[in-house]
């Protein structure tokens, strides 16, 4: 780990000097390019320059223990400033061993959230808003920005599907742990009888793509015009400006009306076609590694059930690590942090399991 540390501390005091040359400032890509890997190896190189000053005062502090010339006053805090120092070694080097993980190169993306009712009808529908409402308002208290894509509501409210783009640093590597089958259990307003219901949403999120990651083809497309409908304002059905693609090779279809104009509308639905288009790519790309996959938290197959919302208890439960929090109007108030850092840890700690075991 050392000797990796050391050659990660080397290449980012190299960029830290190439970053201060004139023809590096003066050329912009290669400064953004240089500038990025900088931002990634610092908290690296900063963790490991902490790391070899508490070392460098446990080197001392032995040193002058058994030089044997120490009074007893002296020797006193030259065993604590020992002690002291192991431990901040040993933390260290386990925040040193988590920031040496390898990073998911999907973490600093933009997302597309796509959420769908699932069993249970209407009450699904109404609870796919409920999830729609928690993802913005948590997305906006990281001060990120959130824009419907595509969105088909219900008279009361609901949507039996809703696709939207959340835009900030860093977005991918909270949400992508949303990605699978979300349960709620609690009485519909339409239930008479006060009887408790189980209805379940499908979340996705999938990493916005960049052109450079994926081609499509022009003749790889069928695009379709057709109006608009559902709920919504007048401009409804008076005009064709809603569009449907489809990717004739994976027979993969987009649909966007959320916007009056066509053009709009085309941009954010290639945006989606692309998007899971990537996802389908990696998809196939982690089947080859499964193992690896299967031991991480991740993003949780869309297939399977990741978590329960129970009203009646006010109770909500993350089935994949065992977590449960008796605060669930809270959380849907997008209070999320609690639930994503736990996330977190637990996939980090079982990356550090499996590196230790290679």
């Amino acid at each position: 780990m050392f000797d990796k540390l050391k050659a990660i501390e080397d290449k980012f005091n190299e960029i830290n000097e190439r970053l201060m040359q004139p023809e590096v400032v003066n050329d912009n890509k290669l400064y953004t390019s240089l500038m990025k890997e900088y931002s990634s190896l610092s908290p690296i190189a900063e963790k490991f320059g902490e790391y070899k000053k508490s070392k460098a005062a446990f080197d001392e502090a032995q040193e002058l223990l058994d030089s044997g010339e120490l009074d007893r006053d002296f020797k006193e805090m030259a065993q604590a400033q020992l002690v002291e120092s192991k431990k901040e070694m040993e933390a260290l080097s386990e925040e040193l061993k988590i920031l040496l993980l390898p990073k998911d190169p999907n973490d600093e993306k933009n997302v597309i959230v796509e959420i769908r009712g699932g069993a249970g009808g209407e009450e699904a529908a109404l609870f796919a808003n409920s999830l729609y409402r928690m993802y913005t308002l948590y997305a906006a208290s990281k001060g990120w920005n959130t824009e419907v894509l595509n969105a088909n509501e219900t008279e009361l409210g609901g949507y039996k599907e809703i696709s939207f783009m959340i835009e900030g640093e860093g977005a991918y590597s909270r949400f992508k742990y949303e990605s699978g089958v979300h349960r709620v259990q609690r009485v519909p307003e339409t239930e008479s009888q006060g009887r408790v219901h189980t209805s379940t949403v499908t979340v996705a999120v999938l990493p916005e793509a960049e052109d450079v990651e994926l081609e499509i083809n022009d003749k790889d497309l069928k695009i379709d015009v057709f109006r608009s409908s559902g709920a919504g304002g007048q401009h409804i059905n008076k005009t064709s400006s809603a569009i449907r693609i489809t990717h004739l090779p994976t027979g993969m279809v987009v649909e966007c009306q959320d916007e009056r104009s066509q053009y709009k509308n085309k941009d954010k639905a290639m945006k989606v076609l692309r998007s899971r288009l990537l996802e389908q790519k990696q998809a196939a790309h982690d089947n080859e590694i499964a193992s690896e996959r299967r031991s991480q938290i991740g993003t949780g197959d869309r297939s399977e059930r990741i978590r329960t919302y129970n009203f009646p208890e006010g109770r909500i439960s993350d089935h994949r690590i065992g977590l449960t929090i008796y605060r669930l109007e809270y959380i849907l108030n997008g209070n999320l942090d609690e639930v994503i850092d736990a996330l977190a840890t637990a996939d980090q700690a079982a990356k550090l399991s499996q590196q230790e075991e290679a």
